[in-house]
């Protein structure tokens, strides 16, 4: 009966051991997720700041040449 007791400790252990590793991952894909969110964020911003640049550098160009 000793046999049976250790196979169910040893598959104890291993279904632990799997249950971390997944909230593991779980918790990396959620942080993983947020940071692209973030960066997808900064991206709109940074493109709507290129093209206010744009703009702003052409409407400059335009009163350069009119002087």
């Amino acid at each position: 009966m000793a046999g049976q007791e250790d196979l169910d400790w040893a598959n104890w252990e291993y279904i632990e051991i799997i249950t971390s590793s997944i909230k593991k991952i779980t918790d990396f894909l959620n942080s993983f997720d947020m940071s692209c969110s973030r960066f997808a964020t900064l991206r709109e911003k940074l493109t709507a700041l290129e093209q206010r640049i744009e703009y702003t550098e052409a409407w400059v160009t335009k009163g350069e040449m009119l002087t």
